[in-house]
């Protein structure tokens, strides 16, 4: 039998936790409440939250997020069911939501303020929520309080023995039936492509603020609950099952989009992840510090367009989609073996200087490819414009189709195309990691002596991650050439404020998770979302942008989605602070306490 140790003294801390989840209790419960009350009186402010009785824009989001705080607040209590949302038992992840409740009702107040001109702007519903969030977060300090006296007691030497002898006993929880744990995968997912979803069909840049508000705190907050590592050690036990969940979650998209510019955000945002996921085998791999990777999508795309049939290409020859699509691959493996060859026997910071010459070797070249200063082969600056849209089997991708009752434009089309080259991708992304040649990277990533001294040939191998990693990038660039209908040297640069380009792709990868196959998905999503949505600030994009790295490298330096191998490398002395009424195997999938 698991031994529970009660590591709270008789009479500490206990009442006033209790009295703080009460409070909380209450004031969450009145929150999702208020938002049904206007909370202005005009309809200037977007979303309409002039209405009783129907939250809108904003609201919904306050909604939400009290409906969280409430749940948390109420598995503290012991509910049955309930206990699965925080097997941690943490008190930081009710906090956390009450106060993601908290910021996203005051934001929504502020902006009604700053763009209608005052306080004086807000209904008796929208002053009833301010009072009402600042009640369900009165418990900031007492669990604040609460949490350090029992990690106070926890970090004890006993105690900490004795956890780990829990965390390590043979009998544990029973597990849920297979089929029981496969319909919690598909609903994981499907809530995650509701999220998604919600995110790109935002229509102003004040709702999409209070999105990203309210993901950060309900993530950060399911992540301490343990929840995430929970659902983390299902979907590794059920892999392949984990896989048809996301491609299906991912082909739903597109119907569920009505707005072809929301579709063409989808789109765009696969062509990003697919390079990024290239990239991935390069640098979460290999170790390969490669910042100019974005010029092998520019190969890509540009093969695709000279061979396209446009109007304006110098070739003026027409390939078949296959054809081009091999084309383009084939053409950036060449450079990727053309430039590894003589490059990669530099180490760290000599071969990321060479790629990023190269990066930019490659902008220049294409730019002077313009019939003055060389060859009329790339026309220069203006690019290869006007290429025409794919037909395939009778099924043209420049028109709107009907599938099921459906209508799917332009946007979608190439954004189900583009899904396909992601399986692919993914696939050998997948593969090449599990196999031997996917271990021999991992050995030469962490210490290309010893893998050398081993008998691996790094040099070989290396180059077969740069290869690789090239063809990937050419790929996505076939495809990427007909949904922009124009290439030009302006769209490849190592940073620019419109991704993709090496810098936001080097930081998609390292904000997702070096060498994890859904991180740089995740990283590239959200690099390319949070731009096209917030237009205003593009004048402050990189400067934001840094920022964002410089609290990514301090808080979470081994991205949103790591492997076990980087949280023990950069979270060495918080191994051990686990909760020890998680399972081992919940430990292993999950975050450490520091980590998290």
């Amino acid at each position: 039998m698991t031994m529970t140790i009660n590591t709270t003294p008789p009479g500490i801390a206990l009442v006033p936790q209790h009295a703080a989840r009460r409070l909380t209790v209450a004031g969450a419960a009145l929150t999702v409440a208020s938002t049904f009350l206007a909370w202005t009186y005009t309809d200037a402010f977007p979303g309409d939250l002039t209405v009783y009785g129907y939250p809108g824009g904003l609201q919904v989001l306050t909604l939400i997020s009290a409906l969280l705080t409430l749940l948390f607040a109420t598995a503290g209590y012991g509910v049955e069911g309930l206990g699965w949302l925080n097997p941690a038992g943490s008190n930081n992840s009710i906090l956390l939501v009450a106060l993601g409740t908290f910021a996203t009702t005051w934001f929504t107040t502020i902006a009604i303020s700053v763009k209608l001109g005052g306080l004086a702007n807000l209904e008796p519903g929208g002053f009833v929520s301010l009072v009402l969030t600042v009640i369900a977060t009165l418990d900031f300090l007492v669990l604040t309080i609460d949490q350090e006296l029992d990690d106070t007691i926890r970090s004890g030497p006993l105690i900490r023995f004795v956890s780990c002898l829990q965390a390590l006993a043979p009998t544990r929880a029973k597990d849920l039936p297979n089929w029981a744990e496969i319909l919690i995968i598909a609903g994981a997912f499907g809530v995650a492509l509701h999220v998604f979803t919600y995110g790109i069909d935002t229509e102003y840049a004040e709702l999409f603020i209070g999105y990203i508000i309210s993901v950060a705190f309900g993530f950060t907050a399911l992540t301490r609950a343990g929840l995430i590592a929970r659902i983390t050690r299902l979907t590794t036990k059920h892999r392949n099952v984990t896989l048809a969940a996301a491609l299906i979650a991912a082909f739903c998209f597109p119907f569920t989009q009505q707005n072809e510019q929301y579709a063409l955000i989808g789109a765009n945002i696969l062509i990003f992840a697919t390079v990024a996921l290239g990239l991935n085998v390069v640098v979460g791999l290999a170790g390969l510090l490669d910042l100019g990777y974005v010029a092998f999508l520019g190969v890509g795309a540009y093969a695709a367009a000279l061979v396209s049939g446009s109007p304006l290409s110098p070739v003026g020859v027409q390939f078949p989609f296959w054809a081009a699509v091999l084309t383009g691959a084939a053409a950036s493996l060449v450079f990727g073996v053309v430039i590894g060859a003589p490059t990669l026997r530099l180490r760290g910071d000599y071969l990321a200087i060479v790629t990023l010459g190269f990066g930019e070797i490659f902008r220049l070249t294409v730019n002077a490819l313009n019939g003055v200063s060389g060859p009329d082969l790339t026309n220069g600056s203006q690019g290869i414009p006007s290429i025409p849209d794919l037909n395939l089997f009778g099924f043209d991708f420049g028109v709107s189709h009907d599938v099921a009752g459906f209508t799917l434009g332009r946007s979608a089309n190439y954004y189900l195309l583009m899904l396909v080259f992601t399986a692919v991708v993914v696939l050998v992304f997948r593969r090449s990691g599990e196999s031997r040649i996917g271990r021999a990277w991992v050995a030469i990533r962490e210490d290309e002596t010893a893998a050398t001294a081993m008998g691996i040939n790094a040099f070989r191998l290396k180059l077969l991650a740069f290869a690789l990693g090239a063809t990937l990038a050419g790929l996505a660039g076939t495809v990427q050439a007909h949904v922009s209908y124009t290439v030009t040297p302006e769209q490849y640069q190592f940073a620019g404020s419109v991704p993709p380009n090496s810098a936001f792709l080097l930081a998609a990868v390292i904000l997702g998770g070096m060498g994890t196959l859904s991180g740089p998905l995740v990283g590239a999503a959200l690099l390319y979302l949070i731009p096209a949505k917030l237009q205003f600030m593009q004048d402050y994009q990189l400067f934001l942008f840094g920022i964002a790295l410089i609290l990514l490298m301090r808080f979470r330096p081994e991205g949103l989605v790591a492997d076990r191998r980087k949280q023990l490398e950069f979270h060495e002395t918080g191994q051990l602070d686990v909760p020890p009424d998680i399972p081992l195997t919940d430990q292993a999938a999950g975050t450490t306490k520091a980590g998290a």
